[in-house]
Parts: C-alpha cells; sequence; structure tokens
C-alpha cells in the first residue's frame, strides 16, 4: 500500500516546530508519533488523526471525517479525514492540532532501544 508523498510533505510542514516528532511505517502508510504515541498519519489519500474516545463524535460531525476503520472494524478514537477536508493548509493544521491535542493528555512514552536484527544470509 502506497501513502501520498505530497500529503505526508505538508503533515510534515504543520509538525515541523516540533522536537519530539518521529516518522514510522505503519498502516500500510506513514504515521506520525509526536512524544512517542500515534498522532497523526497519512494512508492512501487520505489524512489520518488520533481524536481520542472524547472527542472522536465530534471529529465524525466534521466534514470530510470518517471512522478509521483500517481491519474491517473501526478504530474508537482515530478518524481518515479525505483530502478534501485538508485541501487548505489551514485545514490541515486545524486536523493535525486536533491529533497533537489529545496525545498531549498522554503520558510521554521513552522510546525503546531495539535489539539489532539478525541479518538474513544469502
Amino acid at each position: 500500500m502506497t501513502y501520498s508523498e505530497k500529503m505526508a510533505f505538508r503533515v510534515r510542514k504543520a509538525l515541523a516546530r516540533r522536537t519530539d516528532v518521529v516518522e514510522l511505517k505503519m498502516f500500510g502508510g506513514l504515521g506520525f508519533m509526536v512524544g512517542g504515541h500515534m498522532c497523526c498519519g497519512v494512508i492512501r489519500e487520505d489524512l489520518m488523526v488520533r481524536v481520542g474516545r472524547e472527542r472522536f463524535e465530534d471529529a465524525l460531525a466534521e466534514r470530510h471525517a470518517r471512522p478509521m476503520d483500517f481491519t474491517g472494524m473501526p478504530l474508537t478514537g482515530f478518524v481518515y479525514v479525505a483530502p478534501a477536508g485538508c485541501r487548505t493548509d489551514a485545514a490541515l493544521r486545524a486536523w493535525v492540532r486536533r491529533g497533537t491535542s489529545f496525545v498531549a493528555t498522554l503520558p510521554v512514552k521513552k522510546r525503546k532501544k531495539r535489539k539489532p536484527r539478525p541479518r538474513k544470509k544469502r
């Protein structure tokens, strides 16, 4: 699965002033971790935003937002936003702010050191 490089660039720009952002390939797209927590991401052409359970229904009331249903079952607290819902930079920043506002309520995670994976022999 691929993701929109253009949308990823725009999300990077929206998060550029932060020093606690880590990008990870996940969900078949690109995820942006803030403070060690999934904040938002890009899957295909859509923006994915973690809004939390308490603000989930409010987010769904917005035009162009729908539940994140990556596995066929909606993930409460996460929404997909169609490209039309974040066409302007201001609209994109507003959605990204929803994600960063939610993860700011969570305790900061320390990044775990990963064990090196053994190389496959050829």
